[in-house]
């Protein structure tokens, strides 16, 4: 009888403490789901810089749940996930690059949405205007500055005359960066040519078939290009072929130079954006696009990418760039 005793209180016990821990999670824990369409350095900078953002706004493990899932370039990975963080209710998503955002602005008009690593929202189908989003959905853009870059182009390279501009053709961004790249090679006097890539598995054919074609290539802030860079610059820097390139990481993986947005600090605009939605109250709708400022663009230049192709990287460069080295 008495360890029947026991047992029943321990029962009641139980009971008590799982009501009282509601199963582990408060009902005050916030919700946010976050999607990333792959994995390289400057998504994983945006990644970065939106959760230290949030943890010095003092959203961290214990009040909230972070639902991170990468979706390694697969539109039909970005749906199920999209669709997972809509039947769990989450307070709001954060979509990394334009694919993961278009795809949770299709899947829901309800959650906020913060997106980033978007050249371009309004173009690509996101938001109505942005100035003005008018829906569930707002964020920051990683537009480069795409005519410095040229420039920048025609100051380490000033011998040549044709330039390969190369995307995946499946990228709605990193379709108007080429069309910029191209109204700037037009405005330099420089002939060009498109060079588009579909999958990974297209990327070194298309770059051989450059060889011998162009003087330089021109790789815009392109997913699936900044996936495969080493790739590229495998072949292009052996055949002598500089490739100025759309963000840091791609040049750190090969790429001869840049001048790049810095995604990090996109991510904590981004984690501010957030909190502005989870804490103030205020609508995605009214929330204009927000973009860095061009003078926290930052000049990088691969010094062992360089030294491969014969550059010699111009003294007025040199003494204002950081320096990196092909990452092994």
């Amino acid at each position: 009888m008495k360890n029947l005793l026991k047992c029943g209180l321990a029962l009641a016990a139980a009971f008590s403490l799982a009501a009282c821990s509601g199963g582990g999670q408060s009902e005050d824990t916030t919700k946010i789901g976050i999607i990333q369409l792959a994995e390289h350095p400057a998504l994983d900078q945006a990644y970065e810089g939106f959760m230290d953002g949030l943890k010095e706004a003092g959203y961290t493990e214990e009040n909230t749940t972070f639902d991170y899932q990468n979706a390694s370039n697969d539109q039909s990975n970005c749906a199920t996930i999209v669709d997972k963080f809509v039947n769990d209710g989450d307070d709001l998503i954060y979509a990394i690059a334009t694919p993961s955002a278009q795809t949770a602005a299709k899947k829901t008009s309800d959650i906020p949405i913060i997106v980033n690593a978007v050249t371009d929202p309004a173009a690509s189908g996101i938001v109505k205007d942005n100035e003005e989003p008018g829906g569930n959905v707002t964020g920051v853009s990683d537009l480069t500055p795409v005519e410095k870059q040229i420039e920048l182009l025609t100051q380490i390279v000033p011998d040549a005359k044709k330039v390969a501009v190369m995307y995946c053709s499946s990228e709605d961004n990193s379709k108007i960066q080429a069309e910029m790249a191209e109204k700037a090679l037009d405005a330099a006097g420089l002939e060009w040519q498109e060079a588009t890539v579909a999958d990974s598995s297209s990327i070194q054919q298309v770059t051989e078939s450059l060889i011998g074609k162009v003087d330089a290539i021109y790789i815009p802030t392109d997913n699936l290009l900044a996936e495969g860079m080493s790739a590229v610059a495998q072949v292009s820097n052996a055949n002598g072929i500089p490739c100025i390139v759309g963000e840091s990481g791609m040049v750190e993986n090969g790429g001869l130079a840049t001048y790049g947005i810095d995604y990090h600090k996109l991510g904590e605009m981004a984690a501010k954006q957030a909190v502005e939605i989870l804490k103030d109250g205020k609508s995605p709708a009214e929330m204009p696009i927000e973009y860095l400022d061009p003078e926290d663009c930052v000049l990088t230049i691969n010094k062992s990418a360089a030294e491969e192709l014969g550059i010699t990287i111009p003294d007025d460069l040199a003494a204002k760039a950081e320096m990196v080295e092909t990452a092994a």
